[in-house]
């Protein structure tokens, strides 16, 4: 055969399974670190991995040695910068399927108590802000706030804004069905909101919207109106069934 003749190896089909599955993880894991702090660091150890090559090539020793020493305890390095990370993808892979049976409710569930949640702060006209995590992990926003592990319910959430509480004038922030943190304080955006009864929860909600793929929602203490933010605009005056839908809704990248 004409392949056979190449001074090259041909895979075989072991070959490109493994070649596909590596692909793969690589894949999933750059989704995983996209809008993160965590890809900033990757690209910087790119760029670390590039300058030892080339010094390398060019018998620079003692880059090459320095850099050698850098890469040998990276490791240990990378442990403790990527931790959050790194429990955040341990939490995700108990969440997903097939292991997603043994722990978890369903999305159904998780949309009932939000849009319960908003409800009864948008009939007792409290302030609150409630951002739902998606595809880009929301980790170094919540430094800012208090991080707790509380089942996601609506008595939960009227709990945490109501006015005596200590949390109430920052975000929670949802992961799944997890309340992950409270009182966690947002970028603000530089937009010109478009009403006058829009505040700075408002602009902390579309400040988020604007950095990550996060579903931000807004009770409004003057008007009792809910509000929602994504990817950078805003939807006024939403009703129940609107917030159930937004939620079914599966997460996208633009």
């Amino acid at each position: 055969m004409l392949l056979a003749q190449l001074p090259i190896a041909v895979p075989n089909w072991r070959d490109l399974l493994e070649i596909l599955i590596v692909a793969a993880v690589f894949y999933r894991v750059l989704k995983f670190l996209a809008g993160t702090r965590a890809l900033q660091i990757v690209f910087g150890l790119v760029v670390l991995a590039v300058i030892y090559v080339a010094a390398f090539l060019l018998k620079l020793s003692m880059i090459t040695y320095v850099l050698g020493v850098v890469f040998t305890y990276g490791a240990f390095a990378a442990l403790v910068v990527f931790q959050p990370e790194l429990r955040y993808a341990l939490a995700r892979l108990g969440q997903a399927r097939p292991f997603g049976f043994f722990g978890g409710r369903s999305a159904s569930v998780v949309a009932e108590e939000i849009a319960e949640s908003v409800e009864r702060l948008s009939q007792s006209a409290t302030g609150a802000i409630i951002a739902i995590e998606r595809e880009v992990a929301l980790e170094e926003y919540l430094d800012s706030g208090t991080r707790i592990q509380a089942s996601l319910s609506a008595d939960l959430v009227a709990t945490i804004f109501s006015p005596y509480s200590p949390l109430h004038d920052g975000a929670v922030v949802v992961r799944g069905d997890q309340i992950i943190a409270a009182g966690v304080i947002l970028p603000l955006t530089q937009q010109m909101l478009s009403s006058k009864t829009m505040g700075t929860r408002h602009r902390a909600a579309l400040g988020l919207s604007e950095e990550t793929d996060a579903l931000v929602f807004v009770v409004s203490e003057e008007t009792s109106g809910i509000s929602v933010a994504s990817k950078g605009s805003f939807e006024q005056g939403l009703t129940l069934e609107r917030v159930r839908a937004l939620l079914a809704r599966p997460s996208t990248r633009s």
